[in-house]
């Protein structure tokens, strides 16, 4: 294929005469798409034949692109059947990229034929109601703060040689890594032999091989092409080893992997990841192998994260370039630093709304499994000794060789967490903390001081009866009583998460800072995934539910079995009629919950979740041990 086919537009080229000679020498570009994120991640895709976009290419680029019903975006109590109509801007100023569709050769020039994905964003009645405009309203509301707070407290900046007249502009950096499971279609591994790999690390930065290798490698080169920069794939703990076939290839593929690439701007780094998922797909599935991206594909084995690294630089008219995290003195933090941990540390709870949004993501962040469970950071014994703990939410990420590293790396995120909200409600959370800091002229030592509190210490900003440090192994040196004392409770599902927004006003507050978000948009978006939420529950749990437990048959005959046999299948039977069976006097769980969410009494609905989890997860159990004792099967 031609070495110079266009993969991607930068912002500079974003105008008529740039984008005419592009388009008329790149013919097998042949449909534009209006890419819009709603306001639960998902993008529209609006196909355009390029004659078209070319013939209309001022109003494009100018005025409203195009206007939709709004049958393809989720935005509930927004965009109402009666009134539904959204209009799409285009956005000038982030690289626009080329999908191609390597399945389908333009005739004439015999190349893949591609679809210039342009980002848009989305306006309801002249009001942007997308998750691309709310990330540039964020970035935008942090980046003004941040140089009304250096023009009023110039003397603290001093130390970092920053003058507030020599500074050129503030920049927001973040990146995330993608991690993924691979499978071959139809085809399952047991259990066991997945925790067994696991928990021996058999596959942890393992060799790839045959057809893992080939599409995890043309997936690099891929990225390269579109300038993503890509720094490394590799296997992460999750997964077996596939079987070889007699040809070479290879069958019972399921393994789990790790993609990272360069860090970019704020609205960029979001930009980027959803069209790296789309490269991810495409490659792998035609290697013939499915990807999945849930949290939590399979119970038991680890899941899927996306964590989430900040920084924030400031860029100095000659040229230097200065890391507001990094200490000027030898300490973990700067002030900043330091007050940007406080406040996603101190809101988090209206932060994780964003991360944690599905009953998959639920799944993932559970003990033992590397993804956390506690509102806590780790900075490491003494200023000399980064932290290497993975078992907080938040961690510093620091090189005492080079200040210019110096960053947050947030461990919740999921590849379905949201990453333009979740970008978002952090920024707003860390200028709230940074706010605190510097207009309160607290030093390095007092700051790290309240940040290390113990549970039942007062202080101005992070709550009396909380803990926010640890250096310790939150999994295995507290108890559950311990962990929920001191680092708070950790909710259980969509509808505990989202109980935030009303229980923690003074919180949310911090979001509607700058009308960055709305309480328009908060219950638009509660709304959609608390939908999201039941409707999962009621036509995929609960069907894959009743799959499993239909598929849990009597296995022990009177030859071989014992009493245990005989007493752990009665166990089975009993947990499998409270599970599914009705009867004249007493509605199965499975039927309650249904009844539940027909009348949308999401309390019970949160309760019986909670028990139909716990029952699910005894009942595989002890069917695992009930098949284990059986000598004939």
């Amino acid at each position: 294929m031609s070495l110079d086919m266009c993969y991607f537009i930068k912002p500079e080229q974003h105008n008529k005469k740039d984008l005419i000679r592009i388009l008329e020498k790149n013919t097998q570009i042949k449909f534009v798409s209006l890419a819009g994120v709603d306001l639960v991640g998902h993008e529209t895709d609006e196909k355009i034949p390029i004659k078209l976009f070319l013939e209309n290419i001022d109003d494009f680029l100018e005025k409203t692109a195009v206007q939709t019903d709004g049958s393809s975006v989720y935005l509930p109590e927004i965009a109402t059947l009666n009134d539904a109509k959204i209009d799409m801007k285009v956005d000038l100023d982030v690289n626009w990229f080329v999908d191609y569709n390597y399945d389908n050769l333009d005739e004439s020039s015999k190349l893949p034929v591609g679809t210039l994905k342009i980002p848009v964003f989305l306006y309801h009645n002249n009001i942007a109601v997308d998750s691309r405009h709310i990330l540039n309203m964020a970035v935008s509301y942090f980046e003004k703060e941040i140089l009304r707070l250096i023009e009023n407290h110039k003397e603290q900046f001093r130390d970092y040689g920053i003058e507030f007249e020599d500074i050129d502009k503030i920049m927001i950096t973040s990146a995330t890594e993608l991690e993924f499971w691979v499978k071959t279609p139809d085809y399952e591994r047991e259990l066991e032999e997945l925790t067994s790999s696991q928990e021996l690390h058999e596959q942890y930065w393992a060799k790839t091989r045959a057809e893992v290798r080939t599409a995890l490698e043309n997936t690099l080169l891929e990225m390269e092409k579109y300038g993503f920069n890509p720094e490394m794939g590799h296997k992460e703990v999750g997964g077996v080893k596939a079987k070889l076939n007699q040809d070479g290839s290879l069958s019972g593929i399921m393994e789990q992997l790790e993609i990272d690439w360069k860090y970019d701007d704020a609205l960029q780094t979001a930009d980027n990841e959803m069209f790296i998922k789309n490269i991810i797909r495409e490659i792998f599935r035609q290697n013939g192998m499915d990807v999945t991206f849930l949290a939590k594909p399979i119970q038991g084995v680890a899941g899927s994260g996306e964590h989430t690294h900040f920084g924030v630089v400031v860029k100095l008219k000659n040229g230097k370039n200065v890391n507001l995290f990094s200490p000027v003195k030898k300490h973990f933090l700067s002030k900043i630093g330091y007050g940007a941990l406080m406040g996603v540390l101190k809101n988090y709870e209206i932060i994780n709304p964003f991360i944690t949004s599905s009953n998959e993501a639920f799944k993932r962040l559970k003990k033992g499994f590397e993804a956390p469970i506690c509102i806590a950071t780790s900075l490491g014994s003494d200023f000399d000794t980064p932290s290497r703990n993975r078992t907080i939410l938040i961690g510093l990420i620091r090189d005492n060789e080079n200040p210019l590293a110096t960053h947050f790396e947030l461990r919740s995120p999921n590849p379905h967490t949201n990453t333009y909200l979740c970008i978002a409600s952090v920024l707003m959370s860390m200028i709230d903390g940074i706010d605190y800091a510097l207009s309160n002229d607290i030093d390095e030592d007092n700051l790290l001081r309240e940040l290390s509190k113990e549970y039942g210490e007062e202080y101005n900003y992070l709550e009396k009866y909380r803990v926010y440090r640890t250096e310790n192994n939150i999994f295995d040196d507290y108890s559950d009583e311990e962990r929920e004392k001191m680092f708070g409770k950790v909710p259980f599902n969509v509808f505990e998460n989202v109980k935030y927004f009303n229980e923690q006003k003074e919180k949310l507050s911090v979001l509607y800072k700058g009308e960055v978000f709305t309480p328009k948009i908060i219950e638009s978006y509660t709304i959609a995934i608390i939908d999201k939420w039941l409707t999962e529950i009621e036509y995929r749990i609960i069907p894959n539910f009743i799959k499993e437990i239909r598929n849990y048959k009597l296995l022990h005959n009177l030859d071989s079995s014992n009493e245990l046999d005989i007493i752990n299948w009665a166990k089975i039977e009993r947990l499998r009629n409270e599970l599914m069976k009705d009867n004249s006097n007493v509605n199965s769980l499975f039927t309650q919950i249904k009844k539940a969410i027909s009348e949308r009494n999401l309390e019970k609905v949160s309760e019986l979740q909670k028990e139909i989890y716990q029952k699910m997860d005894c009942l595989q159990e002890l069917y695992s041990r009930y098949k284990l004792n059986l000598l004939d099967i």
